[in-house]
């Protein structure tokens, strides 16, 4: 069946291919129902195999569609037809119907090179716009890359596939298994080449990722393989693109080192405070390069591969996260309803004021509680007295009043009572403080509880290669053992993975690959097997290794071959 006369699940027209990506193939068509043109992407065979997946993809397809944005690119419908392949046997065919957009991808714009400020900080705004939306209907992109960004004719932003990455994402394990299909490691944040769970700030770090090549021309992270830039996400430090560029403000460098901060709490929280960090710099006053070393040290610390170590919580930094309207307002004649309901309740309480007979002095034998909050309790005393009543002190713990100063009373401020009554005083004997435990070197499960039996919070947990340590075991926290602070105050911690890192040492001398290996980072026992079967060279170089790269349990045993024959 040619894909001129295709037509799926009845309705919808298959025309002339227009892109093809690492999931699917998209291909002009027609709505024969509706009678419009459309976008419909096919996907690939191997995804198609997987019935798990396909549940996913038309969940989430489903969910996409229910969003109407001018950034985002409409979903229109999601189905399922079958095709009959070569070997005789019937086959799923998943598809998705989109808005068509006229225009071009963001990765064609960026393939001529950094473009100019004032288009990337448009760009940028438009893709926010979109998550802003996004995000408050619950839905995280996951894969916010130049490729799934379009640029239409008219110089809009539309942002699309939203929800196909959790799909892909939700029926797959490992980084390694999922790169080949969620776009490309270069844009992923840490905790996605992790493989932890992720929230909106994850968008955020990669949009950071395409405004960082929208100034620079490049990604800020370069590898051979997927494993080694999703590394390079979790354990370096990015230059500043004013050095890859130096149009570039230095303002802009602040926003995007923030943008890309290995701890998702040091990045802007939501897409509103990105959009505000970015207008700010029109105007800002750019940071000096001291301050933006100590921004630099601050984020990734002074060694970029102990980032994930001295990664501590910005959370006083985050912004206001009210959001812009995008969608129209209530009808007029809703407006106008609330209006005059208002207005009854107003005349109504006026009526009410109007016929009650306040009377402003008090009774002879009478008393008015005075106002003694924030005063000295000496001067409460004091006070109190002088309106013939008496105090009875009680201690309480208080944050925001001083030490020695009253809280609140009971009976409270403009009371009327009885003369001679015993009035309530509470003093503040300052914040409840706790003292923070020694949690390094204990397991997480330990950690928690020794924090809720000191009245703490477990916060966000960090999980960190450490080839000597088991996986779960503290190596440290955001607040120092002994530090007194406020009971409730949430303390993060950094654990070991039970995990290190290693790369495909395909190609690699033999003696470097196994001095990286048993190097004090890695650790790992070493064995060399030699392969007759294939000519020697000089030196010998690794042909295969009996562990996959990317993450491997901490003391494992490597097995390097190489070539032995003649």
């Amino acid at each position: 069946m040619t894909t001129e006369t295709r037509v799926l699940s009845g309705r919808y027209r298959v025309d002339d291919l227009i892109g093809r990506g690492g999931m699917a193939s998209v291909y002009r068509g027609y709505d024969q129902t509706l009678g419009r043109t459309v976008a419909i992407k096919i996907l690939k065979a191997d995804l198609a195999g997987d019935a798990a997946f396909r549940t996913r993809f038309r969940l989430e397809a489903q969910a996409a569609s229910r969003m109407a944005h001018p950034t985002i690119v409409r979903v229109f419908d999601a189905g399922e037809d079958v095709e009959v392949g070569v070997d005789g046997h019937e086959r799923p065919v998943p598809y998705i119907v989109m808005e068509l957009v006229h225009g071009k991808l963001l990765k064609d714009v960026i393939a001529g090179g950094p473009v100019p400020i004032d288009d990337a900080l448009r760009y940028v705004d438009g893709i926010l716009e979109a998550l802003e939306y996004s995000h408050r209907a619950g839905v995280v992109h996951r894969d916010i890359k130049p490729g799934n960004v379009m640029i239409t004719d008219s110089g809009r932003v539309k942002v699309m596939d939203f929800g196909i990455a959790r799909a892909v994402s939700d029926s797959s394990s490992t980084v390694a298994e999922t790169t080949a299909i969620v776009g490309t490691a270069a844009y992923f944040s840490p905790e996605q080449a992790k493989g932890e769970s992720v929230d909106a700030r994850a968008d955020l770090y990669s949009t950071g990722v395409v405004l960082y090549e929208l100034l620079t021309g490049r990604p800020p992270f370069r590898g051979d393989t997927p494993v080694a830039v999703a590394y390079q996400h979790v354990s370096e430090a990015p230059l500043p693109p004013s050095e890859l560029n130096e149009s570039v403000p230095r303002a802009l460098d602040a926003v995007v080192l923030r943008a890309l901060a290995k701890d998702p709490f040091q990045r802007p929280q939501d897409a509103a405070g990105f959009r505000e960090d970015l207008d700010a710099t029109v105007s800002g006053k750019e940071p000096t390069k001291r301050q933006m070393s100590a921004l630099s040290n601050e984020l990734y610390g002074p060694n970029p591969r102990q980032a994930a170590e001295t990664a501590r919580s910005l959370r006083q930094l985050s912004t206001d996260t009210t959001m812009r309207r995008t969608q129209p307002g209530p009808p007029v004649a809703w407006i106008w309803a609330g209006v005059a309901i208002l207005a009854v309740l107003l005349v109504s309480v006026l009526l009410w004021v109007v016929q009650i007979q306040p009377s402003s002095t008090v009774p002879t034998a009478g008393r008015t509680v005075p106002d003694v909050v924030d005063m000295s309790y000496d001067d409460a005393v004091t006070a109190l007295e002088e309106q013939d009543l008496f105090a009875k002190r009680v201690d309480e713990a208080n944050d925001s009043i001083a030490a020695g100063n009253v809280v609140r009373t009971t009976p409270s401020a403009d009371t009327t009572v009885a003369a001679g009554q015993e009035v309530t005083v509470y003093v503040s004997t300052g914040a409840d403080t706790a003292e923070v435990p020694n949690l390094e070197g204990i397991t997480e499960s330990e950690a928690r509880s020794a924090l809720e039996e000191a009245g703490l919070s477990l916060g966000f947990v960090q999980r960190k290669p450490d080839p000597a340590l088991a996986s779960g075991v503290v190596m440290s926290a955001s607040v120092a053992s002994g530090t007194e602070v406020a009971k409730g105050t949430t303390v993060n911690l950094v654990v070991a993975s039970g995990t290190v890192v290693i790369v495909n040492y395909a190609d690699y001398p033999v003696e470097v690959a196994q001095r990286e290996l048993e190097a004090e980072d890695k650790q790992l026992t070493v064995r060399t097997q030699e392969d007759p079967g294939c000519p020697a060279t000089t030196p010998a170089l690794v042909t295969t290794q009996s562990l996959a790269p990317g993450e491997v349990p901490i003391h494992s045993e490597i097995t390097l071959t190489y070539c032995s024959g003649s």
